[in-house]
């Protein structure tokens, strides 16, 4: 596949918000997004978020008394996604949190990804789902060999397989470790 643009990653998304205020504190208490500078030279209100390799600019609309429409959730509308460590823990959270969202499954071939759908302060609709479940397979162009989409997909995979198992690794000899410093006697408790 060529890159004739020469990307590397995405680095940001923009939103016009009502209030950057109210939208600083739903992107860093909801979704864990954390402050970073941002250029002094602007002459418009606004803020930068940073976390997971990726921006958010959240940008002040001119029409800051409007009030956001109040929207149906619909999976189907635009949307931002992140991928969730553990679906249980943020249906949870976002329940004590108070936030309204749909909760929708898709399987495909026995592979089941969950999502929770719901809006910021400002409409724009947020997903969170475990769609690392389902394998990155890319459409050929046909033929027997693997094009460099393939490769690339099968590389990724790899390297998130990896990861895992080195995380699992982690996990057991963390587990281990606990259960020797149980084992041991200690003098200052006799």
């Amino acid at each position: 596949m060529k890159n004739p643009l020469r990307l590397k990653a995405v680095n940001h998304i923009s939103i016009v918000c009502n209030s950057v205020e109210k939208s600083v504190d739903f992107y860093q208490r909801v979704l864990g997004f954390y402050p970073v500078k941002r250029p002094a030279s602007f002459t418009f209100h606004g803020a930068w978020l940073y976390n997971y390799g990726m921006g958010i600019h959240l940008l002040q609309s001119c029409e800051a008394d409007e009030k956001p429409k109040k929207r149906v959730i619909n999976p189907k509308d635009n949307h931002l996604s992140f991928q969730s460590e553990n679906m249980g823990a943020t249906e949870k959270q976002l329940k004590e949190m108070r936030i309204e969202y749909v909760k929708c499954e898709v399987e495909d071939d026995g592979i089941f990804v969950d999502q929770l759908f719901f809006h910021d302060p400002d409409g724009l609709m947020i997903e969170i789902c475990n769609c690392e479940n389902l394998p990155i397979l890319p459409l050929s162009g046909g033929g027997d060999s693997p094009t460099a989409a393939a490769r690339l997909c099968s590389m990724q995979q790899a390297e998130q397989q990896q990861k895992l198992q080195q995380i699992q690794n982690a996990a057991v000899q963390m587990m281990q470790l606990q259960q020797l410093l149980i084992s041991i006697p200690c003098n200052a408790c006799t």
